[in-house]
């Protein structure tokens, strides 16, 4: 039994959203990611609201249906802008429906599946009445006491029309107890109150606390486990005892001659819970050399409350008994280095199982624990802005069925090489784009070395837009992805995130050799731009959706591409490649930028590493292409790159010139 799909309509940002789990092989976890203010959160407290406060605000509606509430009248469908959640659970011959059977209306045998809706909704009535003693500042009256009006309630429901007023009638009213018997819920917060050494002795044993907590669940379910600890606090009450007679014996026998008493002892009477509550701590190092919790470092701490907590909430799960058990886990993150949060998500669904009807949701923003995670449970929470809704997305499946071509085997082929590609780089190189607000990519060593350079001048420079933030400032990840860029078209398509891609024109020229056999050979040889006519990239022909070679329509498309005139790939997807600069074009980034920046080099060319011939600088000045295939040593480019960038760095008054398409696509990623 578990729950294979969740609703959501009118909280916050999610106006109208739905996670489905129902393609999940394994149902246990689910990992929920996004950028910030995306959803996840408010998804997390809507559970908590309706199954633990039952408590909503004026501000837990979303900004859409304000104006309804305020111009609220008694033509208000009050049905419309109620905010409710909506679980589909489903179940199986295994399970036990003795709890579940409350909420199973459908009798058929093949019927698998019970709904559940929990409904928070404006008594408009007693509203209106209230209202019309509010003479003035009826607005401000809703805002601060439309809580009061808000009531909870809980239904089955077949169809999601049964919520339209012409079928409310379908539903069936449930008690909150029946819902309390079949779910429970455990939230793990990301306020956790782990503290540093600076913090007050009382607030410096939360781990200790939390402890006695673990032992306190424990009592009521696993004598067996606690047989060692009482044996021992009877045995240290026989010695405290035997000692108190010793040590109370003048007063014992004062006291006896006074009274006029037989029998007066002083015994000892420890109870394990005030032992765990008042005498134990948690500590970290070996035997003399042990230190307090609270100077252990506060990624630790918040490793080892989350996994006290964790193992509190087990043992609830366990006592209880319900039939669905959810467990929210917010930023476990907190505090810790990426190595320990690779160790958590790791470790958490070993530490899950056992737990029967369990279903966890992580919330994240570490792209660590993303890279670590099984991608099949990833939940991506995306902001639809048109819409004002924020949409959750089955990332795999989804992003699957996006790689593949059914109309075309060849295409289909390449597109599931494509994803499997994706899906590895992913986990080994960098899960961080899931957060980025933009990204470029970028194609070499050269590029990567010189570009956070380049950003930084374009800044300084002002070369953006006035009123837009500095890139320095933005949320861009910069990414070396080689050629493989066009790999990334549909992810990115899914994210919606605005992204750059810095490749290369990449011009060849036809070749046909006539081999020993006598028959031709073609090869494409690299060549200036000037002469191109053809392209060795790619990410251009990918992206720009080239035709084949030998193709009637291929020239009409390289002279397009020579002359930057094809159309972006889409709106939030732009391709940077060498333009005409100074009736120049390059083929790669080195022409490009020795192009900008030849008098410079001329200038500081016994500084200049990667490069040979420099006696040859004078011959080759005036030629771009020339100087590449002269001077530039093919396996120094990386030298030649890094010395660039130590010059720079290094020279107060050199400053190199960013090539001129680059600098478009700062301009354009800026905005």
């Amino acid at each position: 039994m578990h729950i294979r799909k969740i609703r959501i309509q009118n909280f916050r940002l999610l106006k109208d959203t739905t996670l489905d789990l129902e393609d999940e092989s394994n149902n246990e976890l689910s990992l929920l990611i996004g950028k910030n203010n995306s959803g996840k959160t408010s998804f997390i407290v809507l559970f908590e609201k309706f199954l633990k406060s039952r408590k909503f605000y004026y501000d837990d509606f979303p900004l859409s249906l304000r104006e309804d509430i305020h111009n609220l009248s008694e033509k208000t469908d009050e049905y419309s802008i109620a905010i409710r959640l909506s679980l589909s659970i489903k179940y199986g011959e295994e399970d036990n429906l003795q709890n579940l059977s409350e909420f199973i209306v459908d009798l058929d045998p093949k019927c698998n599946t019970a709904r559940i809706s929990f409904e928070a909704t404006i008594n408009k009535s007693k509203l209106l009445k209230d209202l019309d003693v509010v003479a003035k500042k009826k607005d401000e009256f809703i805002k601060k006491n439309l809580s009061d009006y808000i009531q909870v309630r809980y239904y089955i429901f077949n169809e999601y029309s049964d919520f339209e007023p012409k079928h409310r009638s379908n539903l069936i009213q449930k008690d909150v107890s029946d819902v309390n018997s079949l779910i429970n819920l455990k939230i793990i917060q990301a306020n956790r109150n782990v503290t540093s050494s600076d913090a007050k002795p009382q607030e410096r044993k939360i781990l200790s606390h939390l402890t006695t907590q673990f032992y306190n669940s424990k009592v009521n379910i696993s004598h067996d486990e606690l047989d060692g600890i009482n044996s021992s606090i009877i045995e240290a009450d026989s010695q405290l005892s035997s000692n108190y007679k010793i040590f109370f014996e003048p007063f014992l026998k004062n006291a006896k001659s006074f009274l006029g008493l037989t029998e007066l002892n002083v015994v000892s009477d420890l109870q394990s819970k005030e032992v765990m509550a008042n005498h134990s701590k948690i500590t970290y190092g070996k035997d003399s050399t042990e230190l307090p919790e609270h100077l252990n470092g506060l990624g630790y701490m918040n490793i080892l409350y989350l996994l006290l907590n964790i193992e509190i909430e087990k043992a609830d799960f366990k006592e209880t008994g319900r039939d669905i058990n959810l467990l929210f886990i917010e930023e476990p993150e907190a505090h810790t280095h990426p190595q320990l949060q690779y160790v958590f998500i790791d470790q958490i669904t070993k530490t899950l199982k056992g737990i029967k009807g369990l279903q966890a949701f992580i919330s994240t923003h570490s792209a660590h624990i993303v890279k670590k995670c099984n991608f099949r449970d990833i939940r991506y929470f995306r902001i639809k802005k048109d819409e004002a809704n924020t949409d959750i997305r089955n990332f795999y499946i989804e992003l699957q069925s996006r790689y593949a071509d059914v109309k075309n085997v060849d295409i289909d082929k390449v597109e599931k090489e494509n994803f499997k590609f994706l899906n590895q780089y992913l986990t080994i190189e960098s899960s961080e784009l899931f957060f980025a607000e933009k990204i470029i990519f970028i194609e070499g060593t050269s590029e990567k070395m010189l570009l956070p350079y380049f950003i930084n001048k374009f800044d300084q420079d002002g070369m953006g837009d006035k009123d837009e933030v500095a890139l320095t400032s933005q949320n861009i990840s910069i990414l070396e992805v080689g050629a493989n860029a066009k790999a990334f078209k549909h992810f990115l398509d899914f994210l919606e995130i605005k992204t750059l891609i810095i490749t290369d024109l990449d011009t060849t020229e036809k070749k046909i050799k006539k081999g020993d056999n006598g028959k031709d050979s073609i090869s494409y040889t690299a060549c200036p731009a000037k002469v191109g006519t053809h392209t060795s990239n790619a990410t251009l022909r990918h992206y720009y959706n080239s035709p084949k070679f030998e193709e009637v329509g291929f020239s009409a498309w390289m002279e397009k591409l020579k002359e930057q005139s094809h159309d972006d790939p889409s709106p939030l997807i732009k391709i940077a490649y060498q333009d005409v600069e100074d009736g120049y074009q390059g083929r790669s980034f080195e022409e490009a930028f020795v192009s900008a920046n030849m008098d410079d080099i001329g200038n500081n060319l016994e500084d200049v590493d990667g490069l040979k011939n420099k006696s040859k600088f004078d011959e080759c000045k005036s030629d771009p292409d020339k100087f590449v295939d002269v001077m530039l040593d093919s396996k120094g480019k990386s030298s030649f790159a890094s010395s660039l960038l130590y010059l720079a760095l290094s020279k107060e008054n050199l400053k190199w010139n960013i090539p001129s398409y680059i600098k478009e696509g700062l301009k354009w990623i800026a905005k």
